[in-house]
């Protein structure tokens, strides 16, 4: 079964009206594969503007919510408020919210249940650190946190996988094509063995850490590898490049 290619534009705490306009517009008037799904991951105080001036072909995703509608959370949002601002997407689990922000892997799959159950398409995200992939326990790490999503997913379909290893992420370090396609490989058999052949075959696995306009086309030539999640080249023209990988 053919899975459509997906890049995720992770803008992370970046940018401003004029210099999210001035991307926004170079993405509007540039020419991307109509093959490829792609999701700007913008500001939460941004959603709205990014989403009021990207093209349709465009999507919009939220860096992150919270596992309720609404209430006394100071400071969080809700998947509802997502929605009400024309978004169709959160991401969940960046290493940066599991890492510097303390976001237990339990935390993770209450958050990515809610985001569900409200229509919000998931771009899910594992990956293990430096320490952890030199100790040799680089699929431990990674099926755990799988296992964790997996157990509140009912519809797989609204699911993106994005495979991050924390030691390539801003770091410049990229996995090697190899690197990266054996453990999309492994993630696969484990979605296999563990949730469903369907859901194996069909369930989009992407690739983050230092992706390039340099990096991505070896990348993208890996049988499992479905796509990406850029960060700091989606802020920059090159991402069109990123886009057009296997064009």
């Amino acid at each position: 079964m053919s899975r459509k290619f997906f890049v995720g534009g992770n803008w992370k705490m970046n940018g401003d009206k004029k210099s999210l306009g001035e991307l926004i517009q170079t993405l509007n008037a540039g020419k991307v594969d109509p093959n490829v799904e792609v999701v700007c991951g913008a500001p939460s105080i941004y959603l709205d503007f990014a989403r009021s001036k990207l093209d349709a072909k465009f999507g919009v995703a939220a860096q992150n919510c919270y596992k309720v509608p609404k209430g006394a959370f100071t400071g969080e949002i809700s998947p509802a408020m997502i929605k009400d601002c024309g978004v169709n997407w959160v991401i969940l689990g960046h290493s940066e919210r599991r890492h510097v922000f303390g976001e237990s892997d339990e935390l993770i799959g209450q958050k990515t249940a809610h985001a569900l159950e409200n229509g919000l398409g998931v771009i899910a995200c594992i990956g293990e650190k430096l320490d952890e992939r030199e100790g040799g326990i680089t699929e431990k790490v990674v099926f755990a946190q799988t296992k964790v999503i997996a157990d509140n997913v009912k519809d797989w379909s609204k699911v993106v996988l994005a495979y991050e290893p924390v030691w390539a992420i801003g770091t410049g370090k990229t996995a090697s094509p190899q690197q990266a396609q054996e453990v999309h490989e492994k993630l696969r058999a484990w979605l296999k063995t563990n949730v469903s052949e369907a859901v194996a075959n069909s369930v989009r696995i992407i690739y983050g850490g230092s992706v390039t306009g340099g990096t991505c086309k070896e990348l993208a030539s890996q049988k499992d590898v479905d796509g990406f999640l850029v960060g700091g080249a989606s802020l920059k023209p090159e991402f069109i490049d990123i886009i057009n990988a296997k064009a």
